[in-house]
């Protein structure tokens, strides 16, 4: 009789838990995602707990650098992630011969340009020193930012694949010094100017929208992308997280948290 009851007891328990929690994450929907610290982590830690109670529990990988985390999702140790714009993508599956594709837009990140020498840009002067990061995509970003207010002139063949040789106007006879995305804000008191990304910037105390003598405007067509592996868009659990990065919820906390330095991008 005792057996019996104990039966009916742990029977009646698992129905309770499987119906308490309709939605409630299972070990085998873990989302492993990578991403760096600002905002993206940042972001992903404000819906985790939402994600979770629709059944996908996302576990974030942090990242400091832009090569690590796609060839991580690549070699199948993480299954998503979210740090980078689709030129740069595009770029690093041409150079590294992957295979990874955007499953939608979230945010801009405004690139800047930013000195502790000058207070703006018209206060540059000549043979001024300009760090600008070291990859071709980034690299080209950054020169046609300084384009845009007429520091530079770029030849219109180049687009976003412009690099200092397409330069055919200098009327500043400005120097430019490449550096590595994650290092600009480092080298900022030791240079005139440092063109640094949205998600470096923030992570050095600086706020783009007040600190940068020179920023993006929001029509910019960087918007930062959520990847997946090709073959691997249909996955239900990155549907789901797509959902939260995209819902209103998170455009109000991107509006109010970054003021200005991030921009939603749905």
């Amino acid at each position: 009789m005792k057996k019996v009851a104990f039966l009916v007891f742990s029977v009646l328990a698992l129905f309770l838990v499987s119906v308490a929690a309709p939605g409630a994450a299972t070990a085998e929907n873990v989302l492993k995602i990578g991403a760096t610290p600002v905002p993206h982590a940042e972001i992903l830690e404000f819906i985790k707990d939402d994600v979770e109670k629709d059944g996908v529990a996302i576990r974030i990988i942090e990242f400091t650098d832009y090569v690590k985390p796609n060839l991580a999702l690549n070699d199948g140790e993480i299954d998503a992630n979210f740090f980078q714009h689709a030129p740069y993508l595009e770029d690093f599956n041409a150079n590294h011969g992957t295979k990874l594709v955007s499953v939608g837009t979230v945010h801009v990140e405004p690139l800047g340009l930013y000195s502790q020498k000058v207070k703006s840009v018209d206060e540059l002067e000549d043979g001024a020193l300009i760090a600008i990061p070291s990859d071709s995509v980034n690299g080209a970003r950054a020169l046609l930012l300084l384009e845009s207010r007429g520091l530079i002139t770029i030849d219109k063949e180049a687009g976003l694949a412009a690099t200092e040789r397409d330069i055919v106007e200098n009327p500043k006879k400005l120097k430019f010094k490449a550096i590595e995305a994650a290092q600009l804000p480092r080298v900022l008191p030791d240079v005139d100017g440092a063109v640094i990304n949205g998600n470096y910037a923030l992570e050095a105390g600086l706020n783009p929208a007040e600190d940068a003598i020179l920023l993006e405007g929001a029509e910019s067509p960087y918007a930062n992308i959520l990847v997946v592996k090709e073959g691997n868009e249909g996955d239900p659990r990155v549907a789901v997280l797509l959902k939260y990065l995209q819902s209103e919820k998170v455009a109000e906390f991107i509006l109010s948290r970054y003021e200005g330095g991030v921009v939603p991008a749905f």
